[in-house]
């Protein structure tokens, strides 16, 4: 079947969509209108009972959750990721759940700060967050740098150039750490600082799968190492 992609411009959907633009498989996409709040709507918790994006529609069943569905995608066509028989298996997985337990968890919280915490306690969220987030990134470019360097053997990929899952997940997370929060005091974050996921980035940017992203969503000509508010042709990244 063709695959359906529910998404909303510049949320999660995008890696997703990254996913399946690099292994060049049939796909139709739904946008689910964000400020008509349609996530929350009956129809839509059919296919996602938290509310959230993405949905990617499958023979299987509707999947959701990001990790599950670049997973789900990896084993099914057997791209993006070391098969289950593989011994850099366990490599990827422990990044990947870490960039979806830890890193896309943070960011989540930092984007909806006062839906956790009342408004006086929002810069002081955000202010803990970043300097976890930091961290953070800091254990993922030590992860690339020694992928790339040869110095884990275990390592799959995280370089860019044959991407993977990992990848895919990473180049947009780089994009919304830039982006978001949008004030000058709440800046915490310099991609110049993780040199091995700087790398990362600018490969990314040079691949198919990001330029059909990039028209299809607004994200703008260097969107994950010089990122822009999206300014997509249909729909809302708010």
């Amino acid at each position: 079947m063709t695959y359906v992609l529910h998404y909303a411009p510049d949320n999660a959907s995008l890696i997703v969509r990254l996913a399946l633009e690099e292994m060049s498989v049939a796909y139709e996409t739904r946008l689910v209108d964000r400020r008509a709040q349609a996530q929350k709507s009956a129809a839509y918790q059919v296919l996602n009972p938290a509310g959230r994006i993405p949905v990617l529609e499958t023979p299987d069943g509707p999947m959701f959750e990001t990790g599950a569905i670049l997973l789900w995608l990896a084993d099914r066509h057997g791209m993006l990721a070391p098969p289950p028989t593989d011994t850099r298996r366990a490599w990827c997985l422990k990044w990947l759940f870490f960039m979806s337990n830890d890193l896309q968890t943070m960011l989540r919280l930092v984007f909806y700060s006062d839906r956790y915490v009342t408004p006086d306690q929002v810069a002081a969220l955000r202010a803990g967050l970043a300097v976890k987030l930091r961290e953070s990134l800091t254990c993922l470019d030590a992860a690339c740098r020694a992928a790339n360097t040869g110095r884990d053997t275990g390592a799959w990929v995280f370089d860019g150039n044959a991407p993977s899952i990992l990848d895919c997940y990473l180049g947009p997370m780089l994009r919304w750490c830039d982006l978001y929060p949008q004030s000058q005091q709440d800046r915490w974050f310099n991609l110049a600082d993780y040199p091995a996921l700087l790398a990362v980035a600018r490969t990314l940017e040079t691949r198919a799968s990001t330029q059909a992203a990039q028209q299809a969503e607004g994200l703008g000509p260097a969107p994950f190492t010089a990122p822009v508010l999206a300014d997509p042709p249909e729909g809302s990244a708010l």
